[in-house]
């Protein structure tokens, strides 16, 4: 089995038209039109059994129509969606408790496009809410290409979060924070955090990443790839290329995502 822990997709209507202007702001190449359909495409040819879907609502008035059509496409064909909450909406408590009836079973916070640091004392309140809801919570960590100036979720940053947070299943991805290994090794090793290994692999080196694993556990690494970003059959092909025993790939392949996943 093969779980994908971070892709993402759009509605069809838009999906053109956000690849592209994505494409261009990142200067990246997108791997898939960005479609559900592209998204089953690539999980056929790569073997992949589920694909998370993490959306990002960059607006406040954009979480309820995201959070709707992330009820549509889960838990159908492999497809698990988390939902979406914007920090600085009105009801967030409300949309919350909205995200669990519609059986959406996380959210994605993204600093960088919802322009907060990850340690801001103003989010604590939600943040602390998530976790009394059972829901995951996914940010994206570290440098995101779209962007320069300040980097809004560094692994300093989530160490201090996490002192202030308690019982939160929480996730950092790019393994911890994208091109801020060093500080990943310093500050999160070890801590009661997961890292997901999306838009990582081709771009860490072999031996800090698998540092990383070992250091900080097995238990806590989850297979991603960051699709349409990503490429989800070349990322397996990285993953099972390392120095890894079977059992630890299983691991972080498809073992920590159906714990995490409950499924």
């Amino acid at each position: 089995m093969i779980i994908d822990f971070h892709a993402h997709i759009f509605p069809d209507k838009i999906a053109s038209s956000a690849i592209e202007y994505l494409s261009e702001k990142a200067s990246i190449k997108a791997n898939s039109d960005g479609t559900l359909n592209g998204l089953k495409s690539s999980m056929k040819s790569a073997g992949i059994d589920y694909s998370v879907i993490l959306p990002i609502a960059t607006k406040p008035q954009q979480a309820i129509s995201i959070n709707n059509f992330s009820a549509q496409i889960t838990g159908r064909d492999g497809i698990i969606s988390l939902g979406s909450i914007h920090p600085f909406m009105e009801n967030w408590k409300g949309e919350l408790d909205r995200i669990k009836e519609l059986g959406l079973i996380g959210i994605k916070l993204h600093p960088e496009y919802q322009n907060f640091f990850v340690d801001d004392e103003a989010i604590i309140p939600m943040l602390d809410y998530v976790a009394q809801l059972g829901l995951i919570i996914v940010f994206h960590g570290g440098v995101d290409l779209g962007f320069d100036g300040e980097i809004h979720c560094t692994p300093k940053r989530v160490r201090k979060l996490l002192k202030s947070i308690n019982g939160a299943k929480l996730v950092i991805a790019h393994t911890g924070g994208y091109r801020c290994w060093d500080d990943v090794e310093e500050y999160l090793v070890g801590e009661n955090v997961y890292f997901d290994t999306s838009y990582t692999l081709n771009a860490i080196e072999e031996k800090q990443f698998l540092r990383i694993v070992k250091n900080h556990g097995i238990d806590k690494i989850l297979f991603a790839t960051d699709l349409p970003w990503g490429n989800q059959s070349d990322d397996i092909k990285r993953m099972m290329s390392l120095p890894l025993k079977p059992d630890e790939l299983d691991y972080i392949m498809y073992k920590n995502a159906l714990k995490l996943l409950k499924l």
